[in-house]
């Protein structure tokens, strides 16, 4: 290891030279309080910026151990450091000034969501923490600008490590209250199981978005009030009691009038898998974590999945217990999200009625007269909900606000009046006694056969030079292969699709062999990286800064789309 003299003067000797000049860098320099390392110089001023690194020690950063003990602590503490970096790093960026990204100094940028990202790590062991950010080195032209660079590295980068990652220099009671949130967030998640509930809705929350576009809460947005009849109170450590609606574990209906909040209490139970921060609104909407939104997603491709609890008896004779297509139906693909995510261990299901294919859902008592049930080969949704509950645990939150036939088998009924909800149960379940109930189908499905071994692709092997792109949160290209993403809903940042895309290419570097199916391969996956972070799954060190830690319903989502994966 160099010191930050030794860095300062190898500046001095390479400024004005060509840009190349700034690979001589590459190394660790101990600077007061702290080691910066700086893993991969840009080759060029227009291209990706360099990434450099802090390392601190626990003794240094001096933050107690009671701030990072549990992982839901740490995770928060983590996501507190780098929002603290950011905002500081932010006052800096381009202050120095050159060509093409001379002067960036950036780091994750982390949303309304509280996730555990490379971007910082604190060791729960030593309490060591290392800050990763991209640095665009300055140049003027293609040539160096070394005293520019100096100002990043030994006057803006020092004052915003001593301010965000330093606990002497932070506001503790702030640090301790976010803390205080996590740990109640986890308790509130760790006491839904024992109460028989998979979602719980706190009064006061504010569920509506301030737009489109923008996470934040709306400005007088309605405030959540839960109707008596399902109105549930824990005790929390740090808040105390705390009021709000619990879900229970069943079947659940979402009715009421357009634009009355229906989506919007969906959208937010679908975002409630993950810790929100402070001022959110919906800090204390808490999930089942496994829960996974459901809809039609035409085109897609599916690769052997058997949803032959659905399908069965196409017309063309294709097999449905090992359904391959590359370009899936509304239902099929439906039922294909369906089976796929029991098969990810999913105990929860979230349906909206306006982004699901309607001949997969319902089948209404006239059309089943007039098209013969052997003339149908879908078996809708409606004849399987209540067998996945009682078979399979697995519970369904539905929106509907065209069709009643739900009202029959639904254990709760909510409904959505101005934002305000409200326990219309008894009421729906009598003025549903005088409508015929939809048939059930005539015999329980076949378990599904989640056998599914994927081989390796021989591109892999051998290969460190796999190129790999995302497109926000949208999609992943794997060399010349892009794996679809837009509708696996409840990925809330792009730094997750990076992480996804690293999955794949781990799996088929080192997990693959056409043995293991799909739970053993992720199985594998989590142990990786928890045994050794999520950094891990980029073996070459360089690029770790900017993952996220996707959840094990997105990594078989991301295999389940990926149609380059050998079945």
């Amino acid at each position: 290891m160099q010191t930050s003299t030794e860095l300062r003067n190898l500046l001095n000797r390479i400024d004005h030279r060509g840009y190349p000049a700034y690979k001589d860098t590459k190394g660790k320099y101990q600077f007061p309080g702290y080691v910066l390392s700086i893993d991969h110089v840009q080759g060029d001023p227009f291209a990706s910026p360099s990434k450099v690194s802090v390392h601190v020690t626990g003794r240094t950063a001096g933050f107690p151990k009671e701030l990072y003990g549990g992982d839901h602590q740490r995770v928060a503490l983590q996501d507190e450091l780098t929002r603290q970096f950011g905002r500081r790093a932010e006052r800096f960026a381009f202050r120095a000034k050159g060509s093409g990204k001379s002067g960036l100094i950036s780091v994750s940028r982390c949303g309304q969501e509280v996730l555990e990202r490379t971007a910082c790590r604190l060791d729960p062991k030593s309490g060591d923490v290392v800050l990763r950010m991209e640095i665009g080195f300055p140049a003027n032209g293609r040539t160096i600008n070394a005293r520019e660079l100096e100002k990043i590295l030994f006057e803006f980068v020092p004052e915003c490590v001593k301010g965000a990652l330093f606990y002497k220099n932070i506001d503790a009671r702030r640090l301790r209250k976010i803390i205080d949130l996590a740990e109640d967030q986890h308790c509130i998640r760790e006491t839904l199981p024992k109460l028989g509930l998979c979602a719980f809705v706190a009064n006061g929350s504010v569920l509506p978005r301030e737009s489109g576009v923008s996470p934040r809460p709306m400005k007088g947005g309605v405030t959540f009030q839960s109707p008596k009849e399902l109105e549930v109170t824990m005790e929390l450590p740090h808040r105390g009691k705390i009021s709000g609606m619990g879900i229970k574990k069943g079947i659940t209906l979402i009715v009421g009038g357009g634009y009355h909040g229906k989506s919007t209490l969906l959208k937010a139970l679908e975002l409630g898998v993950y810790d929100h921060i402070a001022g959110d609104g919906r800090e204390y909407v808490i999930m089942d974590r496994t829960a996974m939104k459901i809809r039609a997603e035409d085109g897609r491709s599916i690769q052997k999945t058997d949803i032959s609890m659905f399908i069965n008896d196409l017309p063309n004779g294709k097999d449905t217990v090992g359904f391959c297509t590359e370009d899936a139906s509304g239902s099929t693909s439906q039922a294909a999200n369906v089976v796929e995510s029991i098969e990810a261990g999913t105990s929860l299901l979230l349906i909206d009625e306006d982004t699901s294919a309607t001949n997969f859902m319902i089948r209404d008592e006239l059309m089943q007269r007039v098209i013969h049930r052997d003339m149908e080969p879908i078996t809708p949704f409606i004849e399987r909900i209540r067998e996945l509950y009682d078979d399979y645990g697995v519970s369904t939150v539905i929106v509907a606000g065209s069709s009643g036939a739900y009202f029959h088998i639904a254990d709760t009924i909510i409904q959505m009046d101005r934002y305000v909800p409200k326990d219309i149960t008894v009421y729906a379940k009598k003025e549903a006694e005088a409508f015929p109930a939809v048939s059930g189908p005539e015999s329980p499905a076949e378990k599904p056969d989640f056998r599914r071994c994927p081989e390796p692709s021989r591109s892999f092997k051998g290969n460190d030079r796999i190129k790999m792109k995302t497109m926000g949160r949208e999609a992943v290209m794997i060399n010349k292969e892009t794996i679809d993403l837009r509708y696996v809903e409840q990925i809330t940042d792009s730094e997750q699709v990076t992480a996804l895309g690293y999955c794949m290419r781990y799996a088929q570097k080192h997990i693959l062999d056409g043995r293991k199916d799909l739970r053993e391969i992720v199985d594998e996956l989590e142990r990786m990286i928890e045994a050794r972070t999520l950094s891990a799954l980029c073996e070459s060190g360089s690029s770790v800064a900017g993952m996220a830690m996707p959840r094990r319903q997105e990594i078989f989502a991301c295999f389940n789309r990926y149609r380059g994966l050998k079945l």
